[in-house]
């Protein structure tokens, strides 16, 4: 069984984009490169044609691959989001306890995350160490760099 994943409007329609344009202009230009590799000869000793066809198998993989995301993907309604605890798509101000650094992030779906808008993934393990989270709080996360202690101080949306 396939996991589900919860996307914002944007993500989702930037997601299912993406899906169209690998469809058809992906597809389309992949075609047109295996065509002109075949035009040039002998198949068996031609490294453009293996490259071209090589290209197209990593194209419909990655069609693939998005086809069931997108199948798999589920809206969020903004409006039913609980923001008395962390969950997806909440704006949590947290305060790192050993370094005194406060940060904003906004938890999103793992293909949503971008660091330098502010937006990480629920499933990092800072985004799974804060969800459930209430104001007040204290989350100890096991990080690749050791075990750190946040305060969450704001959620919202």
């Amino acid at each position: 069984m396939a996991e589900i994943s919860y996307y914002t409007k944007e993500g989702l329609q930037k997601l299912k984009q993406e899906l169209n344009e690998l469809k058809t202009k992906g597809r389309a230009d992949i075609a047109k490169q295996i065509a002109e590799a075949r035009d040039k000869g002998d198949l068996s000793e031609n490294a453009e044609y293996d490259a071209a066809k090589d290209a197209q198998g990593h194209l419909e993989a990655k069609i693939a691959m998005l086809e069931q995301a997108v199948g798999n993907a589920r809206e969020i309604d903004e409006s039913s989001i609980d923001t008395s605890k962390v969950s997806i798509l909440s704006k949590v101000k947290i305060k790192n306890l050993k370094m005194g650094v406060t940060v904003t992030y906004t938890l999103v779906a793992e293909e949503e995350a971008d660091l330098k808008a502010g937006k990480i993934s629920v499933k990092s393990p800072i985004g799974k160490g804060l969800l459930g989270k209430k104001e007040g709080e204290v989350a100890e996360i096991e990080t690749p760099g050791g075990l750190m202690s946040f305060e969450v101080l704001e959620i919202g949306l």
